[in-house]
């Protein structure tokens, strides 16, 4: 295997104008995004709405392509859910998901590619939560483009995750990674999609 690392970025959209997106896209070389959204459509803000957007990324050589199917947050499988609620654990090895990641890696041959969702913040997303975490590996590398164009490395939003659950502190009884592991695990429950038609179906 080779010891040429690929980085891959994350951007979400919601803090952006559509020129500020652009701009943040070049200034980090970006050519490819990946819109991991279930829904390619935004209430707020219709720039953002898929055919716009492909059109605009385009027309400043950027390319798009649409992977909610595979990647988004909102999953059709019933298996990949628990009480009416999207589990991460059960989408991360499901056929679907593995198919999308490995559309990503191949896209990494050929492009500089971003995953994009809404949200501002990195760690608040499936973007990070769900899809970064199962991505990231020896020769692929993750960085978040943040709202004030700062990239962050994936490491430190990773601390920052563990600070946000008051994880960050060595413990005796488990290692960092288990600690790691218990943060993604309690952010995944907090952010994930609920299906509440199902659950209301289900008291009904």
């Amino acid at each position: 295997m080779s010891s040429f690392s690929k980085t891959i970025y994350t951007i979400g959209y919601a803090p952006h104008t559509i020129e500020t997106f652009i701009m943040a896209l070049q200034k980090n070389h970006v050519s490819a995004v990946a819109d991991v959204r279930s829904s390619p459509y935004s209430q707020f803000k219709s720039e953002f709405n898929r055919e716009k957007l492909k059109e605009c990324l385009q027309k400043n050589n950027i390319a798009y392509v649409f992977l909610g199917d595979t990647c988004g947050a909102r999953v059709e499988d019933s298996s990949c859910y628990v009480n009416g609620k999207v589990d991460y654990d059960l989408v991360a090895k499901s056929q679907n998901f593995l198919e999308g990641l490995n559309r990503i890696k191949k896209g990494l041959e050929k492009f500089s590619l971003a995953l994009m969702c809404a949200e501002k913040d990195p760690i608040t997303c499936h973007r990070t939560i769900l899809i970064c975490r199962n991505i990231q590996s020896r020769n692929i590398k993750v960085k978040h483009i943040l709202s004030d164009g700062e990239v962050e490395d994936h490491k430190n939003a990773e601390k920052r995750l563990l600070k946000l659950f008051k994880l960050h502190h060595p413990d005796l009884f488990r290692t960092e990674k288990q600690r790691l592991d218990d943060a993604y695990a309690r952010q995944g429950e907090k952010i994930a999609y609920e299906d509440t038609e199902s659950i209301n179906n289900d008291w009904s």
